[in-house]
């Protein structure tokens, strides 16, 4: 059963990442992908939080919001390809404030959420 609501929770979070993503790419045109940004710097957030909650509390619904929902709503990935792609349009600055400020926002997100599920 668990592999089943991983796989759901999974399909759940790629599913998010293309709305959220969709949404914040209409709002912001820039070269600088908002979207990407934006997805993994909340399941970073997320990741934290749902890890600190597991911290304390336990239980088999850690798996599934981490690796099934988490896992497919993030995209490491697509930031690196977007980087790539930043630098090969010759825009290297954007491409070091995306890929440099996605790892330092990721990190601090994640230590927030961490702290945040630890309290609860």
């Amino acid at each position: 059963m668990i592999f089943l609501c991983l796989c759901l929770a999974g399909g759940l979070g790629g599913v998010a990442r293309y709305w959220v993503d969709s949404r914040v790419n209409s709002r912001h045109r820039s070269a600088l992908p908002w979207g990407t940004v934006v997805v993994n710097a909340s399941a970073c957030l997320l990741l934290g939080l749902f890890t600190g909650l597991a911290m304390n509390h336990g239980g088999d619904w850690w798996p599934v919001l981490t690796v099934g929902f988490t896992g497919g709503y993030s995209t490491f990935s697509t930031a690196c390809v977007e980087a790539a792609r930043l630098s090969r349009g010759g825009h290297w600055g954007l491409a070091a404030v995306q890929a440099l400020g996605m790892l330092v926002v990721s990190f601090g997100l994640a230590g927030l959420g961490l702290w945040l599920g630890s309290l609860v």
